[in-house]
């Protein structure tokens, strides 16, 4: 399902936003395994939280067309006993609500886990005890997936708690991920200058309020705060939330450009 969710973000791009019905079963029955009609297909889509809307005959990728201040976001930060998702495990969940760049909703919670490697408590100082009566896996995951919907993810080093969560939602039978995704850490790279991106230095840096580094709420809002400072430096080409999204990935060259031809 990630490379559909790739094809479909990169031919909505070729395409300023908008596909044919043509175009859009083209790519799911080259580019995927569904063998629903696109009916279904747009179901499966929207249910992964990709955001994608059917109108007026056509699909349309909504983060190309909504301004970035006015977008969802969901803050999201993971400790797990583990650094990978095949033998190891989320232990506790930090996510937080962000729409017109305001927090509007938070979800944080403990999950269950029989094994908590003495190290880990060392760094995030949550005890086995913790964990023990903790809501189980597939009943925070569950209620993580209805509380992300289809807002962007958004975490410092977004690729690890990405990968780690759809492999998770992947294990019990929730579906992959398909939100659109924002690192902070890249993001903050192409906004402001930094001796180093770690969200640990960023805290002490930028004076962020933090309560505990390495909780898993505690480091949400501090990559939240990136993201709002980072904002305050982004380039008047980028308005959507799509453009937001390429350039926190971009590179030098195409930023130049970009620059360029506004200023043209």
């Amino acid at each position: 399902m990630q490379k559909l969710f790739e094809k479909l973000t990169v031919e909505f791009r070729r395409h300023n936003g908008i596909l044919t019905q043509e175009q859009f079963e083209y790519i799911i029955k080259h580019f995927s395994d569904l063998e629903e009609d696109r009916d279904i297909a747009l179901l499966i889509l929207q249910a992964s939280g990709y955001p994608i809307e059917f109108q007026d005959d056509r699909y349309i990728l909504s983060t190309y067309f909504r301004n970035y201040t006015n977008q969802k976001f969901c803050v999201i930060d993971i400790e797990t006993n583990g650094s990978k998702p095949d033998n190891s495990q989320v232990i506790e969940i930090g996510a937080i609500m962000v729409e017109d760049g305001e927090i509007v909703d938070k979800f944080e919670s403990f999950v269950e886990c029989a094994f908590l490697p003495e190290y880990i408590t060392k760094i995030t100082g949550i005890e086995p005890s913790d964990l023990i009566d903790a809501p189980t896996q597939k009943e925070v995951l569950t209620k993580l997936r209805e509380f992300i919907g289809d807002s962007i993810f958004v975490a410092h080093n977004v690729k690890f708690d990405y990968s780690f969560l759809n492999a998770s939602f992947k294990r019990f039978g929730l579906g992959e991920i398909g939100n659109q995704k924002l690192c902070t850490i890249d993001l903050a790279k192409r906004t402001f200058e930094s001796q180093k991106y770690g969200l640990a230095y960023l805290i002490e840096t930028l004076k962020l309020d933090a309560t505990s580094h390495h909780r898993a709420y505690s480091d949400a809002f501090c990559a939240y705060q990136v993201m709002k400072k980072s904002w305050q430096n982004v380039p008047h080409y980028v308005n959507s939330s799509d453009e937001l999204l390429q350039f926190a990935s971009s590179n030098r060259r195409t930023r130049r450009e970009k620059r360029e031809k506004k200023e043209s």
